[in-house]
Parts: structure tokens; sequence; C-alpha cells
């Protein structure tokens, strides 16, 4: 039997054509499996959407679950003497603050010599500081010179850093030892060279410049410090020490803060319930629905916060998100009488802690909202298991996918094979019929004459 390399040429018909829309036919059995796979990670993307919203409501709920938020205080400084930085436990108060003198470090200079790279031989180079740390550093013939002998002692650490120094003179390079930190307890005590550097080197008295302490009185109470930032002096207060003279600091509860973090409470609730919105609505015109229409999870969630906000913190003199003047509107949102908020924080601000915070009897309302929210978005929660759901939906569904494509190349492979036989028989067919009609030709032709 003949060969055919390609479908039709045996027969003349347009099996290619036909195996084309048998395989178009096929492969359909695949398009629901894509569809399905589609819309699970459409839905996994919304998921993440949704996550994030939750996620930036969350950020503003803990703010206001933390008893911390409404004791925040701020601070103002005048006077141009220093500056303040608050820590978590400053507590509100006044203060005259007045800079006597500031902290200094101890420095000290060599005799000067000729040249900065000049050997001066090996040796030695003793420090020993006031608080009774000592630095020993040896130096040996190549490393003898100013340059060699600053760059050992910097290495080298221990509380003393050393420069060189140019006075223009006949002999002007000297090595100058400074104390790392200020304060007398950093200062220099003794420096001693030995060896080479013992006959090449010797101190200048009249450079010595002396370790000081800072000085200053708060409310009238003198304070010594080792340092220009000056700590403990204040409770919870760090001060920062710029010149002598006077200055005032008022540290006040930071109000404007506190409405903030109620204000953008409700802000980052809408800006959720807009992301809600989105995912869940229909439009009748176009048909054209959100990625978590009819959602069961959604729902979930949107039912858990719906009874947690509508619930409030009951047993205080708040009891609900209106009593502060934060009213739920029709369409889902928040909405925020400022002055009301404002009277709050102003006059009782007590009452608003307890309400968002709770107390030892109760968890206020973001305490609650803030472990709801974590079991939606948490690792293991609500959303990662639905998360997880999908993905092996996912991967099911690949996994059909592939069963079936396997499937629809084997049904093609045999059409292939059979149109290829059903070719050579159409062909072996026509080949005879091309036989016989000529020897009927002839056949006839010999009897007509």
């Amino acid at each position: 039997m003949a060969s055919i390399s390609s479908l039709g040429i045996g027969s003349g018909l347009d099996l290619n054509g036909l195996l084309d829309q048998l395989e178009a036919s096929e492969r359909q059995q695949l398009t629901p499996i894509v569809q399905k796979q589609q819309s699970h990670q459409a839905k996994i993307s919304a998921y993440g959407r949704l996550e994030s919203a939750l996620t930036g409501f969350q950020d503003a709920v803990a703010k206001l679950a933390d008893g911390k938020q409404f004791e925040a205080v701020k601070n103002e400084v005048t006077g141009d003497a220093l500056g303040a930085t608050l820590g978590d436990d400053a507590l509100t108060g006044n203060y005259d603050l007045e800079v006597a003198r500031r902290a200094r470090g101890y420095s000290i200079a060599t005799q000067g010599i000729g040249a900065a790279d000049e050997r001066l031989g090996a040796g030695a180079l003793n420090i020993a500081l006031a608080n009774g740390d000592t630095l020993n550093v040896e130096v040996g013939e190549k490393q003898s010179t100013l340059e060699g002998i600053r760059d050992a002692i910097n290495d080298a650490g221990g509380g003393v850093q050393a420069a060189l120094m140019n006075d223009g003179g006949d002999t002007p390079y000297r090595l100058v030892l400074s104390s790392t930190e200020t304060g007398t307890e950093a200062a220099i005590d003794e420096v001693t060279f030995s060896g080479g550097l013992g006959d090449a080197l010797a101190l200048d008295q009249n450079s010595e410049v002396p370790a000081l302490n800072a000085k200053l009185t708060v409310n009238g109470i003198e304070v010594i410090s080792q340092s220009n930032q000056v700590e403990g002096a204040i409770q919870g207060v760090t001060l920062n020490l710029r010149e002598t003279g006077t200055a005032t600091l008022d540290v006040t509860r930071d109000g404007a803060g506190i409405k903030k973090a109620v204000k953008d409470f409700a802000e980052a609730y809408n800006t959720l319930q807009e992301t809600l919105d989105t995912l869940t609505r229909f439009n009748q015109e176009t048909g054209e629905s959100g990625a978590l229409l009819g959602d069961a999870t959604l729902r979930g969630i949107e039912s858990r916060l719906r009874s947690v906000i509508s619930g409030g913190a009951g047993g205080g003199e708040f009891n609900t998100l209106a009593d502060l003047g934060i009213t739920l509107k029709v369409d889902g949102t928040l909405e925020v009488d400022e002055e009301a908020v404002d009277d709050a924080v102003d006059n009782q601000l007590g009452a608003l802690a307890d309400f968002f915070t709770g107390t030892v009897d109760r968890d206020g309302l973001a305490v609650r909202l803030d472990d709801a929210l974590s079991e939606m978005v948490d690792d293991g929660g609500t959303l990662d298991d639905a998360t997880e759901g999908l993905e092996t939906s996912i991967d099911t569904l690949q996994n059909q996918y592939t069963r079936t494509e396997e499937r629809i190349n084997s049904t093609l492979a045999r059409y292939r094979t059979q149109f290829q036989q059903l070719d050579s028989m159409i062909a072996e067919m026509n080949s005879t019929s091309s036989y016989l009609t000529q020897q009927f030709d002839a056949l006839n032709a010999q009897l007509g004459q």
C-alpha cells in the first residue's frame, strides 16, 4: 500500500480541515476547566485586596487599642538653650530650665616636631582614663611617625582618638589626644611614652583642655551630667543642651494626636467599606459583578465586623460609637461629628480611653475589633483558609486539565490514523477505478472495430 504523507492528497478530501474541526470540538472540554481556574484566581486576588483593606483598618484600630495612645504627650520648648525628646514614659508637666555650662571632652597635645612622617623610633604609648580604663598601644619602627601613631591609636579605640595639628611654627606637627566622650569620667588622666617615643615626644601642658560636666537647673534643682544629652533629670525626657541660657519646657497631653487617631479609625473603616462595596457590586446594565459577589467568606467577615461595631463597649460613660459622635450611615460608612470627638478628647479623655481600650472588667471596642481582625487576616485565619482552599482547587483543576488534554491528544492521534487509512483506501480505490476504466475503454474500442 502506498504511503501518504499529507492528509487529503490521496483522496482529494479536506481531511486536514475536518481534523482541525474535530480538534476544536474536543478542546472545548478544556474551556470550563480554564474558566474555573480563572474564577478561582480572581477570587484569590480579590481576597488579597480585602486582606489589604482589613490590615489597613487593623492598623488604625491597634492604635486605639493601645492605652499608650491616650497617654501620649507632646512638648514645646521656649528658648534656644536646649531641645527635648520625649520617651514612652514621659508625664505632663511644666519646667523652668537654666543651662549654666555644657559638657566638653578632655584634650591635650604633644610638643611639636619637624615632620609628620619622621620616624621617631619603636616604643609604646600608655593612656590612663579617669574611669579606670587604660589604652596601651605598641608602635613598631615603621609605624613610629606621627601619622602612624595617630592611626594606631584610632584603630585601638578605647575611649581616645588622635589627630594631627600643624601650628605653623618651626616644629609645627603635634599629636592631639582627645577623649571620645564628654565629662570628667571620660577624661584622660595620664599619658606616658616609652622607648623611642619617649625620647621624641612630650606633652605640652599649656595645650591641656580640661573635661567639664554639664551643669543645669530644673525648676531650681541643680543637675550635673557627664553628657550634653541629659537623661533622668525629667522622667521620660531627654534634654539636648545646645548653649548656655534659659528655657522653658511644657509637656502636655497630645490631644491632637488622639483626635487624629479616632478620625483615622473612621476613615480606615470607610476605606474598608469602599473595598467591600467594590468586591460585591453588580452592574445591572452591563451584567458585570464584583469578584466576591455572594461569597460566603466575605459575608461572614462583614457580619462579624458589623456585630462588633454595633455592639459597642457598654458599661462606661460611652456605650457606642454614636455616643462619641461617630454614626453609621445608610451606605455602611461612618460619619464623624468632629466637635463631639474634640469635646470627648478635651473633657472626657479617661472615658474615651476606657471605651476603646477597656477596663479590668471588660474589653474595649478597639480591643475586640483588633481580636476579630486578627482572626481574619493572621496566618491560619479566615482569609488564609479561604485562599488555601482555592489554591488547592486550582491544583486539582490543573490535574484535570492535564488528564483531559492527554485524552484529547490521544483521540486526535486516533482520528489522524483513521484518516490516513481512509485517505490510502480511497486513493487505492481511485487507482483501481482508473485502471478498470482504461480496460473497459480498450475493450470497447476492440469490439467497435
